[in-house]
C-alpha cells in the first residue's frame, strides 16, 4: 500500500493529468508552479529529502481544483481498486512480442462442400493476431501452429458467443464431444456451432433461444466436416 507521501504525489500527478499541466494546477490552487514541478520531478530539499506535498499545500490543491477536503489523502481510480480488492493486480499494456503472450493468426476461412481442407485469409480488421497467455498455452499442451483465431459473425451462438467476439480454434482437435463448440464446414460454409448427441445422431445446434430461426442441423457425412474445436474466446460482453 502506498505511503501518505507517495499517495499525495500520485494524486498530484492525477491533477496534472486532469488540468493538462503543472502550471494550470498551480494557477487553480494559487501556488508556485516551479515548486509543484520540483515535487513531480523528485527534487530534494536542503535536508537531502525529496520534496513532498505538505498538509497546507494538499488543502490548497483540493480547494483550488474543486476536490473535497481529504481528497489528496485517499486513493482514486485503479489505486483505490487495488486497495479494496485483496489480491487485485493492475492492468498492464504489453507489446506484441512480449513473451508472456503468444500471438495467434487471426483469419477468415474459405471452405468447399465435401472437402476436408480449408484455406485461410489474414483478417486485418482490428488487428491481424490475437494474443493468448503463453502460460495457458503450455499448460494445455497446445501448439500455436495448430491454432487459428476467428471473429464470430452473427447472433446464432448468443449468449455464449456474440457477433464480434474472437474465438481461438484448435484445428488438431476434431474429435466428437457432446456439448463442445466447433468451427464446421457445413455444406461449403464455415460456421460456429455446438455439437450435441441426440437419438443416436450428432447435431449442430445454436445457443440462441430463437430455435425457429436457428434450428438444429444434422451433422453427418461429407456435408458436415469439423474444422476444429473452439477452446478460448475474447469478448467484451459481460
Amino acid at each position: 500500500m502506498a505511503t501518505s507521501k507517495e499517495l499525495r504525489l500520485e494524486n498530484l500527478r492525477a491533477l496534472v493529468a486532469e488540468f493538462k499541466t503543472a502550471e494550470a494546477v498551480a494557477k487553480q490552487a494559487d501556488t508556485n508552479a516551479m515548486y509543484l514541478s520540483q515535487i513531480l520531478n523528485g527534487a530534494k530539499s536542503s535536508t537531502g529529502k525529496a520534496r513532498g506535498v505538505g498538509d497546507a499545500l494538499a488543502r490548497k490543491l483540493e480547494a483550488g481544483c474543486g476536490k473535497d477536503e481529504g481528497w489528496m489523502d485517499r486513493p482514486h481510480g485503479p489505486a483505490a481498486l487495488m486497495n479494496l480488492v485483496p489480491g487485485a493486480m493492475p492492468v498492464r499494456a504489453v507489446a506484441p512480442d512480449d513473451p508472456s503472450l503468444t500471438q495467434i493468426m487471426k483469419v477468415k476461412l474459405t471452405v468447399q462442400a465435401g472437402i476436408t481442407g480449408f484455406q485461410v485469409e489474414p483478417e486485418y480488421y482490428d488487428g491481424e493476431t490475437q494474443g493468448v497467455p503463453t502460460r495457458w498455452l503450455l499448460k494445455e499442451g497446445l501448439s500455436r501452429d495448430t491454432l487459428l483465431a476467428i471473429t464470430v459473425k452473427g447472433e446464432s451462438m448468443e449468449p455464449a458467443l456474440y457477433d464480434g467476439d474472437v474465438i481461438v480454434v484448435n484445428t488438431r482437435d476434431t474429435s466428437l464431444a457432446d456439448g463442445s463448440v466447433y468451427v464446421v464446414n457445413y455444406e461449403g460454409e464455415a460456421i460456429v456451432k455446438r455439437l450435441q448427441r441426440d437419438a443416436g445422431q450428432w447435431w449442430l445446434t445454436s445457443d440462441n433461444a430463437d430455435q425457429r430461426k436457428y434450428h438444429r442441423k444434422l451433422c453427418k457425412g461429407a456435408e458436415c466436416i469439423l474444422i476444429g474445436k473452439v477452446i478460448r474466446k475474447e469478448s467484451t460482453h459481460i
